[in-house]
């Protein structure tokens, strides 16, 4: 078996988005679940957010949810050429704005 490591390189705002992303769908709700059907797939999505959560000092900032909304309306201006506020695909699928459920998360110690 093949077992070369990968890198993913990501922009920090890439990064902590996903970073928010992983952690909304794997420990505030039980998506994970429903996205993920095969549990073989869940050992790199934990791999992952393992390796932000040690990279990224942003997730444990007071200004957390400010820092958040910054960096996905930069990675929305360079996605869509600045255009509003549509996040694309599943924007709000539980009918909340990922804005709300950002600032409930809290830093993580």
């Amino acid at each position: 078996m093949d077992e070369e490591a990968i890198t993913i390189r990501l922009t920090r705002d890439q990064a902590f988005v996903l970073s928010d992303w992983l952690y909304q769908v794997m420990f505030q709700s039980d998506d994970l679940e429903r996205i993920v059907h095969d549990r073989a797939v869940w050992s790199p999505i934990y791999a992952i957010s393992g390796t932000l959560d040690k990279t990224l000092s942003e997730i444990f900032m007071p200004d957390y949810g400010p820092r958040l909304e910054a960096a996905k309306g930069r990675l929305r201006a360079d996605l869509y050429g600045g255009a509003g506020e549509s996040t694309a695909p599943g924007q709000g699928g539980n009918g909340r704005s990922r804005s709300h459920s950002a600032s409930l998360r809290s830093p993580r110690p």
